[in-house]
């Protein structure tokens, strides 16, 4: 399928036939937007799509979204939104605030966007919003809203940047919410997650691909790398990498018992390129190299 490019807020606007009212940010109401043509589009910049109603449109990655009633869905730059068709009878209903990079140049924001990982989540990980939670966020953007259609003065990217960054702040609180009160769907990740890492040491993939990275990790569990490494580190207070060093460390511990392998050979069995970084990885999770552990054992 053709990848269709929408570089600038006001390309995106007018093809949905709304008002551009700021170059650089924008929130339209899905009440009086034309519907995008199915295809995958490619935005240029940052959105939050607050939706009202399940009606199977979005796709990113290898499934549709995971909807509820009220759901978040976050998209930064570059990634690749496939819109499908749209259930029959039912039109979107909601809000959609667009905004691009450029708008918060200079801004504190602009500096800690980056710590939002929820922008990179993918198909399955929509935020879940209960009546209380979606109206909060449907506050903040009427008041984004509000201020974009103020006569824009000195104040005005000042104001509109901390009510954003106040949106974004309870989108992490409500994402938080939605990681505990889905336990028991994380419980079972875990337990795939610990079954997959199983099946990778007992193959020859740590010889020929190396130890398993957190990005091959959320892959097999159809989860986004940034989605996956959040659910880890609140379901364990380690994150994802550490947990899988763990395990990298546990079964070293038991190949250094055998003293008919030299310390470089054991680290390429565990998918090391170079025995240093063994070394470097045993002494930093143990307390000492793995021939001080050797010895003392």
């Amino acid at each position: 399928m053709e990848i269709k490019k929408i570089n600038s807020v006001g390309e995106y606007s007018a093809l949905r036939g709304a008002e551009t009212l700021h170059p650089l940010i924008n929130v339209l109401d899905y009440d009086n937007l034309a519907l995008l043509e199915p295809a995958s589009y490619n935005f240029g910049f940052y959105s939050i799509f607050l939706k009202d109603t399940k009606c199977g449109d979005l796709r990113y990655g290898k499934e549709l979204y995971d909807y509820q009633e009220e759901s978040l869905v976050f998209v930064a730059p570059g990634q690749v939104l496939t819109v499908e068709k749209y259930l029959p009878g039912v039109h979107p209903k909601g809000k959609v605030l667009i905004f691009h990079p450029d708008f918060l140049k200079g801004s504190i924001l602009n500096n800690i966007l980056n710590d939002y990982s929820f922008f990179s989540y993918a198909s399955n990980e929509a935020l879940h919003m209960s009546k209380k939670e979606k109206n909060m966020i449907l506050n903040m953007f009427e008041t984004i809203e509000d201020e974009l259609h103020q006569n824009l003065d000195k104040h005005s990217k000042t104001l509109v940047v901390s009510h954003l960054q106040v949106l974004l702040n309870y989108s992490t609180r409500f994402y938080d919410r939605q990681f505990m009160t889905r336990e028991h769907v994380n419980k079972g990740i875990l337990e795939r997650f610990e079954s997959i890492i199983n099946d990778y040491f007992n193959s020859e993939k740590l010889q020929t691909i190396g130890i398993p990275s957190v990005a091959y990790c959320a892959e097999q569990l159809h989860l986004s790398a940034n989605y996956f490494g959040d659910l880890i580190k609140r379901e364990t207070s380690a994150s994802a990498q550490e947990y899988i060093q763990e395990k990298v460390i546990a079964l070293a511990k038991q190949k250094i018992f055998d003293v008919n392998k030299s310390i470089s050979t054991i680290a390429y069995e565990l998918g090391f390129k170079y025995p240093q970084h063994f070394t470097r990885l045993f002494k930093k999770k143990v307390g000492m190299s793995p021939i001080e552990y050797r010895n003392l054992n």
